[in-house]
């Protein structure tokens, strides 16, 4: 989701719900607590040099029970780094504490935020040797001796 996508269900939210890819909630009693970009320049496996920008927004838990950050003030808060820092509409990535610091993609639906996994990649398949991954045909009414996979 970009930075643009989130401003406008914020904007339309009541309430701001995040839920882990686990399907438990992030406690209600949140802190947005960073809104920033990250810019990683990198060489990949195959000797191409690269350059990736995202924007972060890290989400925090104390002992503060009481606490609830509305989705007008996160509003606020991101409109606030975005005029302060002048980033383009980029992609978010959420940062949560798990047992480390976990990164994760954002997506909406339900009328709540999901944070999503994210997955490590090669992005030189083919100077690595790596083999694309073939479609594998399944048969949906059982196996066919003629199909190969019995």
């Amino acid at each position: 989701m970009k930075i643009s996508e989130f401003k406008n269900y914020l904007s339309q939210s009541k309430e701001l719900l995040f839920v882990m890819p686990n399907g438990t909630y992030v406690p209600p009693h949140f802190h947005l607590t960073e809104v920033g970009t990250m810019v990683k320049k990198f060489i990949d496996c195959g000797g191409t040099v690269r350059e990736e920008a995202k924007i972060s927004c890290q989400l925090w838990t104390a002992n503060d029970f009481e606490h609830r950050l509305s989705a007008e003030k996160a509003l606020d808060i991101i409109s606030s780094a975005e005029n302060e820092l002048a980033f383009p509409d980029l992609e978010i990535e959420v940062e949560y504490q798990s047992e480390t610091i976990g990164r994760y993609g954002l997506s909406h639906h339900d009328n709540r935020f999901h944070l999503t996994s994210l997955e490590t990649d090669c992005l030189a398949k083919e100077k690595c040797g790596i083999p694309e991954a073939e479609e594998v045909e399944t048969v949906s009414s059982g196996c066919n001796p003629e199909s190969g996979c019995c």
